[in-house]
Formats: C-alpha cells, structure tokens, sequence
C-alpha cells in the first residue's frame, strides 16, 4: 500500500523541510505495516539532539498524518469535493509546531490537511481525526457523549483511552509507541479502518464490556 511515497507524495526531491516531514511520515509507515518503532528514539532514524518527549510527540503527530491514510470515513464526512480532512487537537496541545509542520501543504486522497485546535469540545465543528490531550482527562465521559455518532476518528494517550471508548489509544509499552484499537467505537462512528492498521494494534473492548 503505498502510502507515503509514489503518487502520495508530488515532488521527487522535496524542500528540506518538507523532506524532513517526508522522512518522519516513511519513518512512522513502516511502524504501522512491520515493527512498532521505540517512542522516544528509532535507530532508524536520524540523530535528533531534542529531548525524547518532543520525539515522542514528533512520531505520534506523523502517526495522526498517516491515520488519515488508513481509516476511511462514510461520504457524508466530507460535505464537498473541497473539503479538507482535518486534524484537531481538544485541549493543552502538546505537539508544538511539529503537526502543523507536517501536514502543511500536503493532500491525502485529493483532499487538503487542516489542523485545528480546539479549548471545548463543544467547539469541535467539521473535524475528523480528533487528538485528546490528557487534560481533557477527566471531561472523556462528556466528550465521548458530545461525540456519540459523529464519524470522527478519536485518538488519545490517555491511560486506558481505547477503552473508555476512544477508537484509538496511543500505549507505552517497554519504551515503545503501541497502538490499541477500540473496533466496536469505529464502528459505531462509521469508520472503516484498514486491516493493515488493526493487525500491527491491540484490540480492546470498551470497559462495558463492548467489543
């Protein structure tokens, strides 16, 4: 499946900086399709001097760009031929710059990336793929019941998140970057994720006992 290369991508020899973004998202690809890679360095990737909680953040913000590779959303998601597929982040962002840095001037399926952020959930409008901060921790219940049946796909780091609900949850395990899988939330908000993606994640059951 080519995700992040070939047609994916328009330039053959990218803008350094535009090449860096390229470099994150193969390495972050090829986390999903073969081995999870180390959340706080890769030998793999390049030498980067930044402390390993802002590569923790730079892998999962490129694992936000390529999810839009692997889940597919019903058509009504997206009103327009036009409409971009955006990426939100509710609450504390944690990202920095690296997120915006990421997508900026790139189009999957035709469709543009936008990033937004968001201080309430009430705020979430036109969104598809939404990032939880933990401080938004303890409003998950009323988030998840704002959210109920809208086809956007969640995403958080926050301790037992696929299992609160969420569809995908971001784990530590033994220093690595893992992904679980709630399948049941998917489905309930309509959303097709590729079986390339679930077979490299943990599914979970929702804690009430939802599978």
């Amino acid at each position: 499946m080519a995700v992040v290369t070939g047609s994916s991508r328009r330039r053959a020899q990218p803008h350094p900086r535009r090449r860096g973004r390229f470099l994150t998202a193969v390495w972050t690809l090829a986390t999903i399709v073969g081995l999870n890679a180390p959340a706080t360095s890769a030998r793999s990737a390049p030498a980067d001097p930044r402390p390993a909680v802002a590569q923790e953040y730079d892998l999962k913000a490129a694992f936000l760009f390529n999810f839009a590779q692997f889940v597919d959303w019903p058509p009504d998601a997206f009103p327009a031929a036009t409409t971009p597929i955006t990426i939100g982040v509710l609450g504390e962002d944690p990202f920095g710059a690296s997120l915006d840095l990421l997508v900026a001037g790139e189009t999957i399926h035709n469709r543009q990336l936008l990033v937004r952020r968001y201080q309430s959930v009430d705020q979430v409008d036109s969104c598809h793929i939404l990032f939880i901060s933990t401080s938004e921790a303890s409003q998950l219940n009323h988030i998840f019941k704002v959210l109920a049946r809208r086809s956007i796909l969640t995403v958080g780091e926050t301790q037992g998140f696929a299992a609160h609900a969420g569809v995908v949850g971001f784990a530590l395990s033994k220093r690595r970057l893992r992904l679980e899988i709630n399948t049941a939330a998917a489905t309930a908000a309509r959303l097709t994720i590729s079986s390339k993606l679930l077979r490299q994640a943990l599914i979970v059951r929702s804690s009430g006992g939802q599978e």
